[in-house]
Order: structure tokens, then sequence, then C-alpha cells
């Protein structure tokens, strides 16, 4: 078991045994909830300047919704997503504080259905834009 595991390991026993709050961990510089706010001030940020750079036929690429597609939801979170075809989704969860930030979103009853991609598929999508 290699460091990763065993620290990750840590985290989650004391996240069960004692209600550690994983927003406070550090890395010496940032907290995990500091490194989640700049996550998404600047994915907000990133799409709010798209609907003002782009035509706005293409600003129904932006999208957000409280449920998944298949109905289900998140006490307390909704999706902001980007593209809705398969293969190109772009999305996060963000907490629903941050609903009436994203009002350049086109609200959706349910999120389009998710394509699969991972976190990484996200890193290389922002990438290709």
């Amino acid at each position: 078991m290699g460091a990763p595991e065993v620290i990750n390991g840590f985290i989650k026993a004391g996240k069960e045994q004692a209600n550690l709050d994983t927003n406070q961990i550090s890395d010496g510089y940032h907290t995990f909830g500091e490194l989640y706010e700049h996550r998404i001030a600047l994915f907000i940020s990133m799409l709010k300047q798209r609907t003002l750079l782009l035509p706005v036929e293409q600003d129904s690429e932006i999208w957000k919704s409280k449920a998944h597609s298949d109905g289900s939801v998140w006490d307390g979170w909704f999706i902001l997503g980007l593209y809705k075809d398969r293969g190109k989704q772009i999305t996060y969860h963000l907490p629903m504080s941050k609903w009436d930030e994203t009002s350049f979103a086109e609200p959706l009853d349910k999120a389009p259905e998710w394509d699969g991609h991972t976190s990484n598929d996200v890193l290389e999508r922002l990438k290709q834009l």
C-alpha cells in the first residue's frame, strides 16, 4: 500500500469516526475547501465569459439542473454543464448557494444523460476549448 492510499485511509477513518471536516485539510498552502471554491469560481467565470463572447445560438450549450437525467438529486447541489452532447460534456456539481450566480445558464428540469466522463476526461476537454 502506497502513501496516497494510507493518507486516504486516515482521512476516511477520521471523517467517519471523528466527524473530520475534509474542507479544512491543507497541503500547507491551501485547504481542500479553498481549492474547491477556486474551481467553482473559475468554472462559473469561464462559462459566463463564453456567453459574452459566443453567438447567442451557442448560449444553450451552457445549462444547469437540480436533477440528474434519471431524476435523482444530490441534496444541496446542482449540476452546471457545458455541452449536452455525449463525448463533449464538461460538468461539475456545485452547491445550491451558487445557483443564482449561474443565471446565464439555461435551467433544465433534468440534466442531459451523463456520457460517463471522468475527471481526466473533463481535464482533456477543458484543454481543447
